[in-house]
This record gives C-alpha cells, sequence and structure tokens, in this order.
C-alpha cells in the first residue's frame, strides 16, 4: 500500500518544487497544482489523503477553494499555506475547514510534523476483512479462495483478493478506477490505461458467480456508471479495525 497522497496547490514554483521535494522525498505521493482552478482538480480527485493549500492563487482564490473541497469533500484534511499570518486570517481558516494553518516562512522540518499530524489524526486505521461471505459461498482471504456449497472451488489471485478487500472495506461509496489502481497496484495513474482494473473485476465477478445457477443471487460487484465500482448487495462482510502500531 503506498503512502498518502498529496496535493500541493502553490503558484510559487520555488516553493511549490520545494515543498513537493521534501514530502517525496519522505515517502508521499506528490500531486502538484501550479493555480487555484487546477488546485480544486487535484484537490478534489479520488484517492487524494491530504491537500496542502496557499491561499493567494490566479484563477481562482485559495479560499475559495477550500470551500468547495469542503463541500465535496467535507473529511478530506486540508493545510494551509500561506503569508496570511494574521490572527483574523487564521481564524477564518479555521472556521472554513482547514485542518491547520502554516505562516510563511516555514522549514520543510515543521511542514512535515504537521503533515504527519493531521494524517494521524484523519486517516482511518487500516481494516482487515475476517470474513466475506458470497450469496450461498464464502471467501476465505487468507487462503485467497472462494468456496461454494456443492464443493466448487476458485483460488484468487493476489491482486483480486486485494482488489476484494478494497471494495468491501469501502463498501459505502464507489470506488474509481484510478483510486484502485493507485491503492490496489500501487501506482500513479499518468498515462495509464485503467483497462487493467476492468479486466481484473470481470475475472473477480466470474468467481464470485454461484456455480449452481441461482438466478437470485444479487451482485458481487456493481458498477456505477461515470464513477466506477462498488461492493455489491450479494456481499456480506466483516471488518476489524487493525490497532496503530
Amino acid at each position: 500500500m503506498p503512502k498518502a497522497r498529496i496535493v500541493v496547490v502553490e503558484d510559487e514554483p520555488a516553493i511549490r518544487r520545494g515543498v513537493s521535494d521534501a514530502l517525496r522525498l519522505s515517502g508521499y505521493e506528490v500531486t502538484e497544482a501550479p493555480d487555484g482552478a487546477a488546485g480544486l482538480t487535484e484537490g478534489a480527485a479520488a484517492g487524494v489523503d491530504l491537500v496542502l493549500l496557499d491561499l493567494q492563487l490566479p484563477k481562482r482564490d485559495g479560499l475559495d477553494v477550500l470551500a468547495e473541497i469542503r463541500r465535496t469533500c467535507p473529511t478530506r484534511p486540508v493545510i494551509v499555506l500561506t503569508a496570511r499570518g494574521t490572527e483574523d486570517d487564521r481564524v477564518k481558516g479555521l472556521k472554513m475547514g482547514a485542518d491547520d494553518y502554516v505562516v510563511k516562512p516555514f522549514s520543510a522540518k515543521e511542514l512535515l510534523a504537521r503533515v504527519e499530524a493531521v494524517l494521524r489524526r484523519t486517516l482511518k486505521p487500516p481494516a482487515e476483512v475476517k470474513a466475506v461471505k458470497v450469496g450461498k459461498g464464502s471467501v476465505d482471504l487468507h487462503r485467497r479462495e472462494v468456496r461454494w456449497p456443492d464443493g466448487t472451488r476458485h483460488d484468487l489471485s493476489e491482486t483480486e483478493t486485494a482488489l476484494l478487500k478494497y471494495l468491501v472495506v469501502n463498501r459505502e461509496r464507489a470506488v474509481s478506477r484510478e483510486e484502485l489502481l493507485n491503492r490496489v497496484w500501487g501506482i500513479g495513474t499518468a498515462g495509464l490505461e485503467t483497462r487493467a482494473v476492468d479486466m481484473h473485476i470481470a475475472r473477480l465477478r466470474a468467481k464470485l458467480k454461484d456455480p449452481a445457477g441461482d438466478d437470485h443471487q444479487p451482485e458481487a460487484i456493481v458498477t456505477v456508471r461515470a464513477h466506477g465500482y462498488m461492493a455489491g448487495p450479494a456481499l456480506t462482510v466483516r471488518v476489524e479495525a487493525v490497532a496503530a502500531t
């Protein structure tokens, strides 16, 4: 699983490069945005764990970007990076939903400490899938095996198992193909085709289909048009949060 994905929204190239380089050296995946319009697009994208947001931006003001991210992604953490260091400015940013406020100039060491602190507070602990039932069958995730009452068994690949786990842990929402590439395969999406995701989903669906030909079995994996995939009503899961170490 890759480390957190962070979007850096900053119009000053030297500052943007310096912040991004420090984050990458610490193991984070970083996407850069040079203005407010690009910042909103990247900051509200699926799979983003944290946004570092300057306030004085071309094309769209940083406070507008913050307000829109809060509207569309209410739980997404945002750290404001700005030269606006007055008490009124800090209070306004925090009241609008910023998780932290870092005033320029700042050191890389301070920024990384703030990033780590916010991510510790906001990222959900990983969840371990303990059991998965699919219709009348069951999935043994440790053995990577689907079992049916008539004795039929299907082996799951490591990727298919990870894909199923990710969908059921995030079963309350549709997960985009891009997010699956990032979170399951551990790779960025720039220049990559998402057909690999579709092919794995098709194979996984076939293995989760009742071999007895039960026409009444609900879907195990649902396609959500223009969004991606989500765990369907055929899947019954039990998850347990893993204690942080």
